[in-house]
């Protein structure tokens, strides 16, 4: 059968293509490397989360120091009291209060980084 003159072959040539596919698999970290919606996201997750805290030890630290005055002020002449409620009534729930807050804090971004890294 004679072939047409019209109907020869064509080489196409252009730019490699991408041998590796990317990955199926979903990473958190790109999206926030990379500063997407997604990522901003997550970043803002820990941001609350890590506020919530603070802003719980604020409200209980202000009803732990902010009636002293009045307390104070109704003992007015007894000083040794005074010094006895701020070292030992005071000081032993700001450490343990200190030390919720670093635990929650670590807990937190654990569980961030779990997050992001997928494990």
């Amino acid at each position: 059968m004679p072939q047409d003159p019209t109907e020869r072959r064509v080489v196409v040539t252009g730019p490699p293509r991408r041998t590796r596919r990317p990955s199926a698999h979903y990473r958190p970290r790109t999206e926030i490397d990379e500063q997407t919606t997604l990522g901003h996201t997550y970043v803002r997750s820990l941001m609350r989360s890590q506020l919530r805290a603070a802003l719980v030890v604020l409200a209980v630290l202000v009803l732990l120091v902010g009636p002293l005055p009045l307390l104070f002020a109704t003992l007015r002449h007894d000083g040794a009291v005074q010094w006895a409620v701020l070292g030992f009534g005071l000081y032993a729930p700001l450490v343990l209060l200190a030390r919720w807050y670093v635990r929650r804090a670590e807990r937190n971004e654990r569980d961030f980084v779990r997050l992001v890294e997928d494990r």
